[in-house]
């Protein structure tokens, strides 16, 4: 069938034509300002121009999300995608965390934690989440400033289904399990997941043979429902693919997730079950010594002996906070406090301390002047008195309890919030001081200390009994502070565009090239969960000098040109941002899940790159039966929650919703207000409320830059890309950080520029867009 047959799309497949039949004829785009996932409200009007067809316009409009891999429409969303808040880990209204850790992060130094996870990303939070389901004391170190800043944060958010990979290998062994999990995970977590399939296309004969290939090793693999599609169904399916294809390998279980979303919903219910989370936090060194220690079993505490590993960690901040913090004279170690640095717990300790040190000296020199046999009736009256009354206030002090920062009943100040616009300082959107350098890339990117010119304040020891290494690309390097010098991790760079909405009506599922025997499954186009078109990866090799040091026009033009062989007709123009990721690729060619041979403590999960977002609910039960195995009891915690409230709401349109210059609509940032920022729009473009970014701030993690609620809420992600001349959404977005933060805009971290991206300017000029259409027709 020619590309221009009609296409009958089906409800739960593909959000630009959710429940409409739509020709290639019509013109179809999406609203600029319609975002998908959550938000999702659609006009069909784009026109297949390459396509030589007549115009013909449809206009529909569709609202709800995808849920467990299907569309679920709003109207069905209440006690589904929108649970009952009795139900659900992260529901109550909270306090906002203290500075880079979770509320629950304990400051005791004599703390033995059973399990440290060393990296936050995808694996790492899974596991964490995984090991959530047991009473046990687990710490997750974070090396950037947020959870999911490494590989997740860089990559196309595929949830493979495992028909590529080699037959007897992990990656083989883990990815459809994976995959087949990612519904009931969806369901609980709220993170979404669309099930959209993928196809793999062929322009030849040779390469059908390869599809041929793929689909007898998806059946060794145990992936199911494959197929080969001819050439009238697949342009049934995928009517813009390039009128050369002749067939495709469907796999319909394959599908879509934003990365960075789903590892922070791990993360965030871990984290609500009882594991420990600290950021910025990067360990240096690991020892094993000798040591007599405490464990708690149940309700019981027991004593023991046996080794314990020793890390050494480094506590960072951003420079412009340690600046800002200097310049009003507050310290920045530790946690934040009204006195600059000594945190609320640890003024409650030691006001705690100071009365039960006083009340003692008091009652000694009360019970001295009573058993005086010197002293009158009267005054051994006198002192009985007092003692007993020294007693009953001590133990009211002692034994009363202190608010917290972290209790659910709120009480806060109204603040202003154009006051903390207007202090907000400019945007950085020009220029390379920001640049992201490779070696910063393994260790969270635009997140990374070096990136944001990070100052040390603190040294910390953690001390656990068992250590799990998922530090990504410094994997490596973690196994070397053992000894273990049996694997190198070889990082690849994967750079990626990212096309408009209205650009993401062209592909329904994911499509990639028949798979390169060197470079692997090669680019791909797909649309987002959230509507976008995104187009890429490259293959850079940080080992090959040539491909590291690409320049960014070679980048570009290799992405657009190989992309233009899968689906001609997008619009390069479209562009609106660019980002780069490092996958961690291993000397061993697999995934390397097993204990370390120096250390039977000491699990290894390193070297997990494509499919490992596929495979990370498999990979975090297997680390279980490996820690398991190795000794760790693991009691069930019958407390855990799986459920996870969404952070965004679903929209009804413009319904209910509020736009207008910066004052216009804030709330004042008090609960009775709860209903004017749930009105307030900060971001025009993803129409993110005020409520939405305090409800991510009031969540389990600890958020203090733009960046972190840009990845919860999407404010700054649309098409304006946080233009301060549009909407000023990221002043927005930093002012209530700081309200509800209890600082000053300064302390906040901003969006940094050019990070990754290999655009010369982050709000995209004219002329680049021109250079990038010439890019586009480079062979």
């Amino acid at each position: 069938m020619a590309p221009n047959a009609a296409l009958e799309v089906p409800p739960d497949r593909k959000h630009p034509q959710h429940g409409v039949k739509v020709s290639s004829q019509s013109m179809i785009s999406l609203d600029d300002d319609a975002p998908s996932h959550g938000i999702f409200a659609v006009r069909i009007t784009h026109h297949f121009a390459s396509l030589n067809c007549a115009n013909y316009y449809l206009t529909t409009t569709i609202q709800g999300v995808y849920y467990g891999g299907h569309w679920l429409d709003i109207e069905d969303c209440t006690n589904t995608f929108n649970p009952d808040p009795s139900t659900c880990s992260s529901c109550p209204t909270q306090s906002t965390c203290p500075r880079s850790k979770s509320r629950n992060a304990s400051t005791s130094p004599t703390t033995i934690y059973d399990v440290v996870i060393i990296g936050a990303g995808c694996i790492g939070s899974a596991i964490a989440r995984e090991l959530s389901r047991y009473q046990l004391k687990t710490l997750l170190l974070e090396a950037a400033d947020d959870v999911s800043q490494g590989a997740t944060k860089g990559n196309s958010g595929i949830v493979h289904a495992g028909y590529d990979d080699t037959p007897g290998t992990n990656r083989a062994k883990y990815c459809w399990k994976g995959n087949q999990m990612f519904p009931s995970l969806d369901r609980e977590l709220r993170f979404g997941y669309q099930l959209n399939g993928s196809l793999v296309v062929a322009t030849s004969d040779s390469e059908v043979k390869i599809l041929h290939e793929l689909l007898e090793r998806g059946k060794i693999n145990g992936v199911q429902n494959l197929r080969i599609v001819q050439k009238e169904e697949l342009f049934s399916m995928e009517p813009a693919l390039n009128p050369n294809a002749i067939a495709g390998l469907y796999a319909p279980d394959a599908g879509n997730v934003i990365p960075y979303e789903y590892a922070i919903a791990l993360a965030e219910n871990a984290v609500d079950n009882g594991v420990e989370l600290r950021i910025r936090r990067e360990v240096v060194d690991i020892v094993k010594d000798e040591e007599c220690y405490i464990v708690k079993q149940g309700d019981k505490f027991i004593a023991r002996d046996g080794e314990l590993f020793s890390l050494s960690v480094r506590h960072w901040e951003p420079l412009g906070y340690v600046e800002a913090r200097e310049r009003m004279g507050k310290s920045v170690s530790g946690e934040d406090g009204e006195d600059g640095g000594i945190g609320e717990g640890r003024k409650r300790l030691l006001f705690r301390v100071g009365i039960a040190i006083s009340s003692a000296i008091v009652m000694m020199k009360g019970m001295v002047m009573m058993l005086d046999d010197g002293a009158s009736d009267e005054v051994r009256i006198k002192a009985s008195l007092a003692t007993l009354l020294v007693c009953a206030a001590s133990a009211y002090l002692l034994l009363k309890p202190v608010s917290s920062t972290s209790d659910k009943t709120r009480s806060k100040k109204p603040v202003v919030l154009k006051d903390l616009v207007d202090k907000c300082p400019p945007l950085e959107g020009k220029g390379d001081e920001g640049k992201v350098q490779v070696a910063d890339m393994f260790t969270g990117g635009s997140g990374s200390w070096n990136a944001v010119k990070g100052v040390t304040v603190g040294r910390e020891t953690v001390k656990c009994r068992y250590v799990i290494n998922c530090a990504g690309s410094a994997s490596d390097k973690i196994a070397k502070m053992i000894g273990d010098e049996s694997f190198y991790i070889k990082p690849r760079l994967g750079d990626y565009l990212l096309l408009n909405r209205n650009q993401g009506h062209l592909t329904q599922h994911t499509i990639f090239p028949c798979p390169d025997p060197v470079l692997g499954k090669g680019v791909l186009v797909q649309t987002t969960l959230w509507g976008n078109l995104i187009l890429g990866p490259t293959a850079r090799d940080v080992n090959n000098a040539e491909a590291r040091d690409m320049s960014a026009q070679s980048v570009q033009e290799y992405i657009l040109s190989k992309c233009k062989q899968l689906c001609p007709y997008f619009d390069p123009k479209e562009t609106i941002h660019a980002f780069c990721g490092a996958r961690s690729k291993s000397s061993r060619g697999d995934w390397i899940i097993e204990p370390s041979a120096k250390d039977g403590h000491f699990i290894h999960v390193a070297g997990i790159d494509s499919p490992g977002l596929a495979g990370s609910p498999a990979i975090a039960i297997e680390v279980v039966r490996l820690l398991q195995e190795a000794g760790l009891e693991t009691p069930l915690n019958k407390t855990f929650n799986p459920n996870r409230a969404p952070i965004i709401t679903p929209k009804a349109g413009m319904k209910g919703l509020k736009m207008g210059p910066v004052g216009k609509n804030d709330s004042d940032g008090t609960d009775a207000q709860e209903d004017k920022m749930a009105s307030n729009v900060i971001c025009k473009c993803e129409k993110v409320t005020e409520l939405e970014v305090v409800r991510a701030m009031r969540r389990s993690l600890p958020i203090d830059s733009t960046q972190a609620i840009r990845k919860r809420t999407r404010a700054g992600m649309g098409h304006c890309q946080g233009d301060p001349e549009n909407y000023n959404c990221e002043c927005r977005v930093k002012a209530i950080i700081a309200r509800e933060n209890n600082t000053t805009v300064d302390e906040v971290g901003g969006r940094p520029w050019p990070a990754t991206s290999t655009l010369t300017e982050r709000w995209i000029s004219e002329e680049e867009k021109q250079e990038l259409e010439k890019r586009m027709m480079s062979d």
